[in-house]
């Protein structure tokens, strides 16, 4: 493989790759064609398309902690793969969807799947890369994701150009093959041993149960605390997929074809930067440091986005990309230094739920933040930027106060549990 590649070395991780870039063509599939099945072909109206996704979006969360907290007690190399055999069912169920009820009976269970599988994904990234790797891991699998993605996306094109009901069958027969696919190459993994086996929280005479303490993740506030400001800064997702396509277009002035050209900007920053900038963010200490740059550098992209609306047509596309440039280095810092903390703050035999707990966090931002960033960024105009700016920064500087607090609440490294994945490095 050249430099430029994002698949790592032979190993396990690059197994886990192979699995992933699967996995994302078909998401790639689904997420440029679901939409254009569901009101084209189904026929229901956008609004009840919008309305049923959200909803199910919001349900799903409620999985992310118990699944990740399964995937603390069970092999996740072989609880993802059978999670990964429901969502190909659920995709294929979108073939008998006729209603809009039918429709949300799809949905939901969907969504469930799709939000525990996070959880039990960044469990077994945790174990695959063991302690000193899985920020690397996961960095590495974040570039691998996006290429899948583009591809899925690109070969969704050939459907959406056909535009029939056949095309859109096999359409969703891809997605759900590539599901299947992803699973089998999951289970070439070797067998990993779960961080807290069953029994073990019986067995311990301390005060941390199976997933750190006897309260749970939704009960540690100061890990919350890191959570939330993560969470916070993780919106630059929906920034760059809803919000600035949409400036890009009613505001810049710019042509419906600059959007791809922004968001490939994005895809290929990602690709080439995405294991490279994840570099010392293993630790919570440092992660949080890298989280209080991530959220100065998108702050500093805010104005450059605001200033495009006073600028001719050509000179306001260059400072899109330009923008765009600077944003994806302050997510790519955010994606990794995010990881490192969830990780690094979890308690012994915890990763599964500790992730499952910031996954919650990161979707109901994502989720609150569809409606309210586009009023305030569309609806204030560059003043609405400005504010944008100065949330992200102030979520950003208020990381490493948070960490330290959390740093001193977690246990000693020597109450870690003989059980916890530390497998191979990478």
């Amino acid at each position: 493989m050249g430099r430029v590649s994002p698949l790592p070395p032979p190993g396990p991780l690059r197994t886990l790759a192979y699995a992933t870039l699967v996995n994302t063509v078909g998401a790639g599939l689904w997420l440029a064609g679901g939409a254009l099945y569901l009101t084209r072909d189904v026929g229901l109206s956008a609004t009840s398309v919008g309305a049923g996704l959200t909803v199910a979006g919001l349900v799903g969360l409620s999985a992310s902690v118990p699944l990740g907290a399964l995937a603390d007690r069970w092999d996740p190399r072989t609880l993802r793969a059978v999670l990964q055999v429901g969502q190909a069912v659920a995709a294929l169920a979108y073939l008998l969807v006729g209603s809009f009820p039918a429709f949300l009976a799809v949905a939901v269970p969907e969504a469930l799947l799709a939000a525990g599988n996070l959880a039990v994904r960044a469990a077994l990234v945790a174990a695959v890369g063991g302690p000193d790797g899985r920020v690397h891991a996961f960095a590495t699998l974040r570039a691998v994701a996006n290429l899948g993605i583009t591809v899925g996306t690109a070969l969704a094109g050939i459907a959406l150009a056909v535009d029939t009901h056949r095309a859109y069958q096999v359409l969703i027969v891809g997605n759900a093959a590539t599901y299947l696919l992803s699973a089998a190459l999951l289970l070439r993994l070797p067998p990993i041993a779960a961080a807290w086996p069953a029994g073990a929280a019986h067995r311990s005479a301390g005060p941390h149960g199976p997933t750190g303490t006897r309260r749970g993740p939704l009960r540690d506030g100061r890990f919350l605390a890191v959570s939330g400001v993560s969470a916070v800064l993780s919106t630059h997702v929906t920034v760059l997929v809803l919000v600035v396509p949409l400036w890009t277009v009613d505001r810049a002035g710019a042509p419906p074809p600059v959007v791809s050209a922004v968001l490939l900007a994005n895809t290929v920053l990602t690709v080439l930067l995405a294991v490279r900038l994840s570099r010392g963010a293993e630790r919570a200490a440092p992660a949080a440091r890298k989280l209080r740059r991530a959220g100065l550098v998108l702050a500093a992209a805010t104005p450059l986005y605001a200033a495009t609306a006073a600028l001719p047509v050509l000179p306001a596309v260059g400072l899109l990309l330009v923008a765009t440039a600077v944003w994806t280095v302050g997510d790519l810092w955010h994606g990794a230094a995010g990881a490192g903390l969830a990780y690094d703050l979890a308690p012994p035999g915890g990763i599964g739920a500790y992730q499952g707990a910031d996954g919650l966090l990161a979707g109901l931002a994502q989720a609150l933040g569809r409606g309210l960033l586009t009023l305030l960024v569309l609806g204030g105009g560059p003043v609405g930027w400005l504010v944008l700016g100065g949330i992200l920064a102030a979520a950003g500087l208020a990381a490493p106060a948070l960490a330290r607090r959390a740093i001193a609440n977690r246990p000693a490294p020597e109450a870690r549990a003989a059980g916890v994945p530390g497998g191979s490095r990478v």
